[in-house]
């Protein structure tokens, strides 16, 4: 309960926390051998590696189960409510072959089924053959990330940095993005199997790895209602539905 508590109090003040030891290194093995047999094409490979695979709800049934299992659930309920849902999953990996940076921004896209024309939506991308929008701030702070390491991540292997505090700010543009990274940034290094959870709007960056280990990280996104207007998520708003 102790840590539910740090858990809730970091998230809304901060931003983001740590949580260690969510899986087991039998649970990390699993999901290793079964993202090792997805070949999707959705996924981006660099001299015979996959560095990223989108679309993991749909196409992977080991995540669909590990977004619905009550170690993730307990995560993810205390911040948005037992409705919460997933509608997003991502695979990112930084390896030798597949190493890159990340400049300071904040998460501003959802997936949906299909573009509708509404006020405060916008710009629309297409991702992986997936329709892609920048909501209001409003939608995306009713949601949350769920970063789950499968590997350590520590200082050499480009753990994500972040401004606590900057996802009360709301939506940032590009000045004010340059203007707030200059406050002092936390590294947030995780070991495989725990957990980064971030607000949206959080401000956040990643160098590229000066290790040449795997860096796997399942990304979850997690929303906490429906769509205005008839705009429906990518993935449907039933818990049943997974």
């Amino acid at each position: 309960m102790r840590q539910k508590r740090k858990t809730g109090a970091d998230l809304a003040e901060m931003g983001y926390a740590i949580v260690p030891g969510v899986l087991a290194p039998e649970e990390i093995g699993c999901l290793v051998s079964q993202l090792a047999q997805t070949e999707l094409p959705s996924s981006f490979r660099r001299r015979g590696e996959t560095y990223a695979i989108r679309n993991l709800l749909d196409a992977v049934p080991a995540i669909r189960r590990l977004a619905a299992s009550p170690a993730i659930r307990g995560l993810v309920e205390p911040a948005l409510g037992a409705q919460a849902f997933p509608v997003r999953g991502l695979l990112f990996d930084k390896t030798p072959q597949a190493n890159w940076k990340v400049p300071w921004h904040q998460d501003l896209s959802i997936a949906v089924k299909e573009k509708r024309d509404l006020a405060g939506f916008g710009p629309w991308s297409i991702k992986a053959g997936v329709v892609h929008v920048q909501p209001p701030p409003a939608i995306l702070e009713g949601m949350l990330a769920v970063r789950i390491h499968l590997d350590d991540c520590g200082d050499l292997n480009a753990p994500v940095r972040v401004i606590p505090g900057s996802h009360l700010r709301g939506r940032l543009g590009a000045r004010e993005i340059r203007q707030a990274s200059t406050a002092p940034a936390v590294s947030c290094t995780v070991g495989a199997g725990g957990v980064l959870l971030m607000r949206p709007l959080l401000l956040h960056a990643s160098s590229a790895a000066q290790s040449p280990l795997h860096r796997r990280v399942i990304h979850l996104e997690f929303a906490s209602g429906p769509l205005p207007g008839g705009l429906e998520w990518a993935i449907g708003c039933q818990r049943d539905a997974l």
